[in-house]
């Protein structure tokens, strides 16, 4: 399955970030609203866009503000402490560019904070582009941030591949009209990757990279 373009989601793909955005969610809803979802409920929705998750619960479009900054500013605190690369990721990642493949992120987290998880992990050379939560006006599971990275990278629907760790993600690839594969040591079961149909399952760095081969 050798795709010229593979794109990759970021928070529990490429980086172990999966602890601090659980922990920022609950801090933000406990300082906002006295009380927090629980971890399940948290966890289930990560790859969506904050405003997104945080809508559900929020009473007011002030309230929803309040939650997003507080989050954001707990994670900030915590951020470069608490991300960390997934064992063998890096390689396959370096292994790609040096394959000469295009390589791009799409994920949910606004541009800023991607490009200082990518640099703190060391991947932010090999990547070509980053897209995030600013770059379309739709976001996943719609496909509009999978054609934005495939319309500046210059691939072919038939040519790409997206990697992601969330339902989200695989709807979005599956709307994109593009190849998927999940990957298990994210935010979701296998059961649940499953269950969306991804061209292919990896479950290690190692599986990974024998299915981009």
């Amino acid at each position: 399955m050798a795709h010229r373009v593979v794109l990759f989601d970021l928070d529990g793909t490429l980086v172990d970030s999966i602890e601090l955005i659980v922990q920022a969610a609950t801090w933000a809803f406990t300082h906002v609203q006295g009380r927090s979802p629980d971890r399940d409920e948290i966890m289930s929705g990560i790859g969506k866009p904050l405003v997104t998750q945080f809508g559900a619960y929020a009473r007011d479009e002030a309230e929803l503000h309040r939650l997003v900054q507080a989050y954001r500013e707990h994670q900030m605190l915590h951020h470069d402490t608490m991300t960390k690369p997934y064992d063998g990721v890096n390689d396959v990642v370096a292994w790609l560019a040096g394959d000469g493949r295009s390589l791009g992120v799409v994920t949910s987290k606004i541009e800023p904070l991607a490009h200082r998880a990518l640099d703190l992990i060391g991947l932010r050379e090999h990547f070509d582009l980053v897209v995030g939560i600013e770059s379309t006006t739709r976001h996943k599971p719609e496909p509009d941030p999978l054609w934005f990275a495939m319309e500046r990278l210059g691939g072919e629907r038939a040519e790409a591949v997206y990697i992601g760790d969330s339902p989200f993600d695989l709807r979005a690839a599956r709307a994109a009209g593009i190849d998927s594969i999940a990957v298990t040591w994210g935010a979701f079961s296998e059961a649940t990757l499953r269950a969306e149909q991804p061209t292919a399952v990896a479950r290690s760095a190692a599986e990974l990279r024998a299915q981009l081969s």
